[in-house]
């Protein structure tokens, strides 16, 4: 019973913390003095079962969780797992972006100083390259290496397309290149079977 009494009064204290609470204005929510929960978080007294419903209501946690050890940790350190997942995609989804974004600054200041459209839409055959080479570093550093290889064999496509486009802008046909990229994507694929040996 001790021990459930610490227990509660450790995850009080921690849950009016992590939800920037003073005594006196979590005092104020359950109708309670700020000496009274002063006490539940000295363990010197415990809520009684309606009021710990009440407290557990506030929290958005379960009553099972107040009465348990060990619960804030393990919870604020999901949370900051999970921050800094959804921070890393936020991270690498905005990089990702700026080849985008640069491709149409250019598209556009080039269509207002020229007056016409001529190469400007290769801009944006050209951003995918680089966007797909931003892609495979973050997903190399942060996220899953088995998906490196789909992004290379997009990249390589794409700089294939860049090429050919390139060329046909000045009206000359390379749609031959394509073979190499037949080539490249059987040796894309055989490097994917290829594992690490496994360290005993």
């Amino acid at each position: 019973m001790e021990e459930v009494k610490n227990n509660v009064a450790k995850n009080i204290t921690e849950l009016r913390i992590l939800n920037n609470m003073t005594q006196m204005e979590l005092g104020e929510k359950l109708n309670y003095s700020d000496k009274t929960i002063s006490k539940w978080e000295r363990a010197e007294s415990t809520p009684d079962i309606t009021v710990l419903v009440e407290i557990a209501d506030l929290f958005g946690v379960t009553l099972d969780y107040l009465v348990r050890s060990e619960n804030i940790e393990e919870t604020t350190q999901a949370h900051k797992i999970e921050a800094t997942k959804y921070n890393r995609k936020a991270i690498a989804y905005i990089s990702e972006s700026v080849g985008w974004v640069i491709a149409v600054f250019a598209f556009i200041i080039t269509t207002l100083i020229l007056k016409r459209t001529t190469f400007q839409w290769l801009y944006f055959v050209y951003a995918l390259p680089v966007v797909l080479i931003v892609k495979l570093i973050f997903n190399s550093i942060w996220f899953n290496p088995r998906h490196n290889y789909l992004i290379i064999s997009v990249l390589m496509w794409s700089i294939l397309v860049v090429i050919h486009s390139t060329f046909l802008y000045f009206k000359i046909n390379v749609a031959l290149i394509y073979l190499l990229g037949i080539a490249g994507q059987i040796v894309i694929v055989l490097w994917s079977f290829i594992s690490k040996p496994k360290i005993k």
